[in-house]
């Protein structure tokens, strides 16, 4: 992902999973980060968290990634906490987590998916460290972090990773990778909101979002092949040409679909 400057935002709770299935929970469409901020300090559900990092959990961490775009992200989620398998719904939160934050992003193709391609069993916090440092270095920052800041962005991404479940939990300083592939109704999900977004069918072939997911291009046409038997969509390819007849027309008819079972 280029274009964006990295940041420390990842600070503000890295994965934070069941904090976002709680303030989901609490949100209805409409409500700004405040109103909400202000109903999850009144709701006594994070009782052990002071004021602030409550504030900054909810600002910084679950409205930065899901109440963009007048909180459409949010009002899709909201809808399939309840219908997605835990494992599929964590995977929907690390897509948009990612894509809010270039640093992640970028970590994630570039480091834990090589060493994963690798055969590898591990990351150690050093190596996230030197990706860290080599990108102060390059000016993907907006300004200079110092050596403090650096070792913390580099426990922040091997933290979001373990809560993602790439890495392993670990206190010690080497994770162990773990496997993780793309869910089938992630896949769906994620192929329906790069198509509507206004990408063509090749285009949504190569997206490089799939990267998060350790997939190049064959792997995403051969997945794309394998649920047209599910009846998500119908596929012609030939060549480097590909056209998907899509059979639903906007996200809300895709949830629809996938509420019906």
């Amino acid at each position: 992902m280029t274009g964006k400057f990295y940041t420390t935002k990842l600070g503000a709770g890295q994965g934070i999973v069941d904090e976002t299935r709680i303030l989901l929970d609490l949100w209805e469409r409409g409500m700004d980060a405040n109103v909400l901020n202000d109903l999850a300090l009144k709701s006594g559900q994070f009782h052990k968290l002071t004021a602030r990092r409550v504030r900054n959990l909810v600002i910084e961490g679950f409205a930065h990634r899901y109440l963009g775009k007048d909180g459409v992200p949010a009002s899709y989620l909201k809808t399939l906490k309840g219908i997605f398998s835990s494992r599929e719904f964590t995977q929907l939160l690390y897509l948009y987590t990612c894509r809010t934050h270039s640093i992640l992003y970028d970590f994630v193709i570039q480091v834990y998916w090589n060493a994963y391609a690798s055969a590898r069993d591990s990351i150690s916090i050093d190596e996230t460290r030197e990706f860290v440092m080599q990108a102060n270095q390059d000016g993907k920052t907006s300004s200079p972090w110092s050596d403090n800041m650096i070792t913390r962005v580099s426990s922040y991404l091997n933290g979001t990773c373990a809560d993602f479940g790439l890495l392993e939990h670990a206190k010690k300083g080497v994770r162990t990778i773990l496997p993780f592939r793309i869910e089938a109704r992630v896949f769906v999900y994620l192929a329906y909101d790069l198509h509507i977004s206004g990408h063509g069918d090749n285009s949504v072939l190569s997206h490089p979002d799939w990267g998060l997911f350790g997939m190049d291009r064959l792997d995403v046409l051969n997945e794309f092949k394998r649920l047209a038997l599910k009846d998500w969509w119908i596929i012609q390819s030939a060549g480097d040409v590909t056209r998907i007849g899509w059979h639903y027309s906007s996200m809300e008819e895709l949830i629809n679909a996938f509420t019906q079972g």
